[in-house]
């Protein structure tokens, strides 16, 4: 498994954790991040928090477009490591210009596929390819510097 989808897998933990304990995600990687220093691990590699803090920054865009373009499902209903994984993709594909279209794609799909249901990358696969078609449509702002989040 490469650097970046150890990372994007880390970071996935700490979403998902923010999400279904409703506490902030920057928290989580703190903590995280903490516990691993205080255990004497190596540090977190560093595109952990790029991605978390990308995806809280984009945050509410991006779960208005998965909102909007998940036919017939709410980002309620959605299982809570579908939405993590989705938020990711989401933001990999539309925001990092370093990380190629089907590799974000295909690495949200490898998570769907390892840590959800049977189903979910499909569903994973459908929605993010759907983003993929609207990507040169929608209204996308340049990446903001990555620094810590107040959360």
């Amino acid at each position: 498994m490469s650097a970046r989808s150890k990372a994007r897998k880390r970071a996935l933990d700490a979403l998902y954790e923010a999400d279904i304990r409703s506490i902030p995600a920057a928290g989580v990687l703190a903590a995280t991040s903490a516990r691993r220093a205080d255990e004497g691990q190596a540090a977190l590699n560093a595109y952990v928090a790029e991605i978390v803090e990308g995806v809280l920054a984009h945050q509410a865009y991006i779960d208005e477009l998965l909102g909007s373009y998940s036919m017939g499902w709410t980002l309620d209903r959605m299982p809570a490591v579908d939405r993590a994984i989705l938020r990711i993709g989401a933001y990999e594909l539309l925001w990092r210009d370093d990380v190629p279209d089907a590799v974000a794609i295909s690495e949200a799909i490898n998570l769907a596929q390892e840590l959800s249901t049977d189903e979910s990358a499909s569903f994973v696969n459908g929605l993010l390819g759907r983003l993929l078609e609207l990507k040169p449509r929608l209204s996308i702002e340049a990446e903001p510097p990555v620094s810590p989040s107040p959360h």
